[in-house]
């Protein structure tokens, strides 16, 4: 369900309502599921049993109140323990003249006549899984323009045909100049309503000719005044815009008089009161369809991009602002600096990066101008030196590379409205002046110096969101970008899309005066792609990371965003000044960061085959490469057991499903020496052929050979001994790996690993939780998942030498784990490790055992997960460092006996 259809919706319920059914019928306006409107009427999901109220536990709270002050009511009800253990999202309280509604999770709130809630439906969008930013379309002016101008695309589309790449840059193109029309109509540029009062003028009613009077407008708009002859006053009243808006001859559309009045309709709007900081990214979402459900889904709200500009350049020019205050000199020095900076955003989109680059060194040049004026005593007749063509961008997407120049120049008259407002005086906003400098093109392929000019005195910031992609997303196209780019890399397949934006950022920044931050996904600082990508990107020490955000999610107004973890990464050249480390809204000076994003030593994990802790050996389980057919459910099993030949060879068959979930499989273990006395077994002969036929059919070399023994698994590494199993994959927001023993008959599966006849006490070692922060850290993700990898993760996690009396320890904490366990046995180990729903005995028995095994690296309790991190990159760097010195010791030796 899009916002369109959610507003339409909420409209129906005011049509018709009744004051007994209205909750319900507005919660169905947002989507919530007949069966679960039935289950609140009944009771079965209402928590409260007070007739006119409804409290529905993480959701809503809804009380109708006809003999109370609502105000004070609702303001009793945010302190009502009853009302809020239950953690209603919204709390709304209504006498169906009044309604006050409370946002519990943003703590905004709503007061309004009951009869305007359609107007204000976008509050509640939570009720439909959107979740609200700050700010992304929190002016409805916003929703209701992109509403109405998908719309208008969309009819406009069913009269003309749009095919070819031509046609849709046309149209794309058409679409953009309306755009500036109505904004410039609204803030100034043209005259009030001028567009919109010409069209219905001198236009026919039919919308037959609306075409003809538009190419001819659009037309004069790129004719200088002087150049303009015997025009009727109709087009006259139009000023010369250039820079390049109507430059090119693109014919309109056809038109009809549903489209015409559409138009019409887009021109009431107030167009003033849309926030240009995401004006590009909403007509980027309204000519592309399958992004209308998100409504804002290219947009990067604007504390996310302040995350990334403010440590990247804006704070250390406002420290200079501060330094320089009552110093004229310093000051025009300061200004000189900012008008030469130069903003480079290699994937820009729409263009939010550099609007609100833009914006910010706009804002700051006019509190220097303000700060001079008050030394001065005067005030100054200087106009910003602040220049579009010192902003730069590449953008794959025609269209989008359209409203990204054009978002830049409303951005400009934008901000030359509150110049005016601030000294009374500011530039003409017509004609708009020449920018060049957001390139149509692939970015991979482009030469960026060409696109942004290196020259001596420039000062550069790279900035953006470029694409991410993993391996498994990247479609021919992307590969080859990739081996454009990258291919002097060894094993650069491993890697994500966004690797060439930091590979071709790293080389363009060298050696000049420029830095670059990046928000990525945060997998290019996991697993193998550390060891691939970062020795190639840091350039031998020649780069460093400048800053960094630790992992967080992605705040977009898309619900398909919202949940991407993401990391900010900036890169610089070597340098004395501070390095910051950030943490949600934590921010703390760091020796180095380290390609994990941690503060380290530049350490990148390799592969080991072995413990560096000396931990006991983890192997992974075995593949049947099978095609399903020697693996058994419950009835296959109950069925084949009954024969009591067949019953030898059939074994318990676990993996990480199977532990975590308490899932019930089998598997045909068969050896050589009992294929034959089996394999007159119908059964057995079934499924033999069946595994030898899908082996036959393979592409793999080595599967296609196996066909000749169906019985065996591809991969064989049965055991027969007991043993701990790790899930090869597990949730992420599990703070514990649901590990557990597993008896010496089963098979194990390759999705989990096992360490075989272990020791009691490596159990609390691999289930406590500065494991699972190493392995978050530097095993990579399946994508959001936590991917458990022996050879990255457990072999290189540091574990000191413990001694007797503390292994005891660890083992005493293994049985308590066992024992709460073992009270909810009729859990699964999933239900068991969910965070919200992790017994509290279990919990304790765990918080017992994390203190316990990490009393073991020292005596102080670690504060956060991030002190873990660096104090266990700091001993794995000291572990390598003296495995280092004994082998050099022992090769001197060895070496010493020869002689």
């Amino acid at each position: 369900m899009n916002i369109t259809q959610i507003e339409s919706n909420v409209q129906s319920v005011f049509e018709n309502y009744t004051k007994e059914n209205f909750i319900y019928d507005f919660l169905l306006a947002f989507g919530t599921p007949n069966a679960t409107i039935k289950k609140l009427q009944i009771g079965t999901l209402n928590l409260s049993k007070i007739e006119g109220e409804i409290s529905w536990k993480k959701k809503l709270f809804f009380k109708e109140v006809l003999d109370q002050d609502l105000h004070v009511f609702i303001d009793e009800i945010k302190k009502n323990e009853v009302v809020l253990k239950h953690e209603p999202r919204f709390v709304i309280i209504t006498d169906f003249t009044t309604l006050l509604a409370w946002d519990k999770k943003t703590n905004d709130s709503l007061d309004i006549p009951f009869l305007e809630i359609p107007k204000h439906f976008s509050f509640f969008l939570p009720l439909a899984g959107m979740e609200k930013s700050q700010n992304v379309f929190e002016n409805p002016a916003d929703v209701k323009a992109a509403e109405r101008m998908a719309k208008l695309y969309d009819e406009i589309k069913k009269d003309n045909v749009v095919e070819t790449i031509e046609e849709v840059h046309n149209l794309n193109v058409f679409l953009s100049r309306l755009l500036f029309c109505f904004f410039a109509e609204d803030t100034g540029i043209f005259e009030k309503g001028l567009f919109t009062n010409s069209i219905k003028s001198h236009t026919q009613q039919d919308g037959s000719d609306i075409n003809v009077y538009l190419d001819h407008l659009f037309e004069v708009m790129n004719t200088p005044h002087k150049d303009r002859l015997n025009l009727p006053t109709y087009l006259s009243d139009f000023d010369y815009v250039n820079g390049g808006l109507f430059r090119n001859p693109h014919k309109a559309p056809l038109f009809t008089s549903r489209s015409r009045q559409m138009v019409i309709e887009c021109g009431t709007l107030d167009w003033a009161s849309i926030n240009p900081d995401i004006f590009g990214s909403m007509i980027q979402a309204v000519v592309t369809p399958e992004h209308r459900g998100g409504m804002g889904m290219h947009y990067t709200s604007v504390p996310n991009i302040m995350k990334l500009i403010e440590p990247l350049f804006l704070n250390d020019l406002y420290e200079s602002f501060n330094d320089a205050k009552g110093n004229v000199k310093k000051l025009n020095e300061l200004l000189k600096r900012i008008w030469n900076i130069k903003i480079f955003d290699p994937a820009c989109g729409s263009g939010n990066f550099l609007i609100i680059s833009y914006k910010e060194l706009r804002k700051l040049e006019m509190k220097i101008f303000k700060e001079i004026d008050n030394i001065n005593g005067t005030y100054s007749q200087q106009y910003s030196g602040i220049s579009l063509n010192h902003f730069y961008g590449i953008e794959l997407d025609d269209f989008a590379h359209e409203v990204a120049i054009l978002s830049l120049w409303l951005a400009e008259h934008q901000m030359n409205q509150e110049f005016f407002k601030a000294f009374g005086r500011t530039k003409p906003a017509l004609p708009l002046e020449e920018t060049g400098n957001i390139v149509q093109g692939n970015a991979t392929r482009l030469d960026w110096e060409v696109v942004c000019p290196k020259n001596e005195g420039d000062e550069i910031y790279i900035l953006g969101n470029p694409p991410f992609l993993g391996t498994r997303n990247q479609k021919k196209e992307h590969k080859d970008d990739m081996f454009f780019v990258l291919k002097e890399i060894k094993n650069y397949k491993t890697l994500d899309y966004i690797s060439c934006w930091f590979y071709k950022a790293s080389s363009y920044i060298l050696n000049i005066n420029a830095k670059y931050a990046f928000v990525t996904t945060n997998s290019i600082s996991q697993g193998d792609q550390v060891s691939v990508l970062w020795n190639s990107i840091l350039f031998n020490g020649q780069l460093e990371i400048n800053f960094a955000y630790q992992s967080f999610k992605w705040k977009n107004n898309a619900k398909e965003n919202a949940g991407v973890t993401v990391l900010i990464i900036s890169l610089r050249n070597i340098s004395q000044k501070l390095k910051y480390l950030y943490n949600n809204d934590l921010k703390k000076v760091a020796n180095n960061i380290n390609p994990y994003i941690v503060d380290g030593s530049n350490i990148i994990l390799g592969r080991l085959s072995k413990s560096i802790s000396n931990l006991p050996k983890m192997i992974k389980g075995s593949i049947p490469a099978d095609g399903g057919h020697l693996i058994l459910n419950q009835l296959e099993y109950d069925e084949l057991s009954k024969n009591e030949t067949i019953k030898k060879v059939i074994k318990k068959f676990i993996g990480a499903q199977e532990i975590i979930d308490k899932i019930n499989r089998w598997c045909l273990y068969i050896n050589d020496d009992e294929i034959e006395q089996l394999i007159n077994e119908p059964e057995i002969n079934r499924r033999l052929n069946l595994v030898s036929a899908m082996r036959s059919e393979s592409t793999k070399l080595a599967t296609q050979k196996l066909a000749l023994l169906p019985h065996k698994f591809a991969e064989d590494r049965y055991y027969r001994q007991s043993c701990i199993l790790i899930p090869c994959v597990t949730s992420e927001q599990r703070k514990y790996i649901p590990i557990d023993f597993i008896d010496k008959e089963p098979v194990i599966y390759a999705s989990a690993q096992a360490i075989y006849t272990p020791e009691n006490f490596i159990f609390s070692i691999v289930t406590s939780a500065i494991h699972n922060v190493w392995i978050k850290a530097v095993c990579g993700s399946l994508e959001t998942r936590i991917r458990y990898s022996s050879s990255l993760g457990y072999n290189t996690f540091p574990f000191p030498k413990i001694s007797d009396s503390q292994k005891q320890e660890l083992e005493q904490c293994v049985y308590r784990i066992l024992e709460e366990r073992e009270n909810h046995s009729e859990k699964t180990l999933a239900q068991l490790y969910d965070p919200d729903k992790m017994p509290e005995g279990l919990r304790e028995a765990h918080r017992q055992n994390d203190l316990a095994v990490e009393r073991c690296y020292r005596s102080k309790p670690f504060e956060s997960d991030e002190e873990r991190l660096e104090y266990l990159f700091k001993l794995y760097e000291q572990m390598v460092q003296e495995e280092q010195e004994q082998n050099t010791l022992f090769a001197k030796e060895k070496k010493g006996k020869k002689k």
